[in-house]
């Protein structure tokens, strides 16, 4: 079992910034490809990014591309999402996920965390 634990979520002004982090203590994390989601009030879960294991290769909802970035250190056993020009449309709950590589779909994933929430005012 993989445990993922994030944070970093937050009320934040339309066009600040935040950055999310989510954390998969032992050594599950070196096999790991990691991925984020988020699901906004009404709304259907919704695929943001993926990174690979190695941290080579990225992978983004094509709205978000440019806005958001993924990033992983591997010797922390964490993986980061880099959130600019937020806007209000943006409020939801954001959550981490993983799973072994090669992933059968970089939108599928066997693990996931307990969620942030995340909340743009305008």
């Amino acid at each position: 079992q993989v445990q993922l634990v994030e944070s970093g979520g937050g009320l934040v002004q339309a066009g600040g910034s935040l950055r999310l982090s989510c954390a998969a203590p032992g050594r599950a994390f070196s096999r790991l490809a990691m991925g984020w989601f988020r699901q906004a009030p009404g709304k259907e879960h919704e695929w943001v990014a993926t990174i690979s294991l190695s941290g080579s290769s990225t992978y983004y909802a094509d709205s978000l591309r440019g806005r958001f970035t993924t990033s992983r250190d591997n010797a922390k056993n964490t993986v980061y999402l880099q959130m600019n020009s937020l806007n209000p449309e943006y409020t939801a709950v954001y959550y981490c996920a993983a799973g072994e590589e090669p992933l059968r779909n970089v939108r599928e994933f066997d693990y996931w965390g307990q969620g942030t929430q995340v909340t743009v005012s305008s």
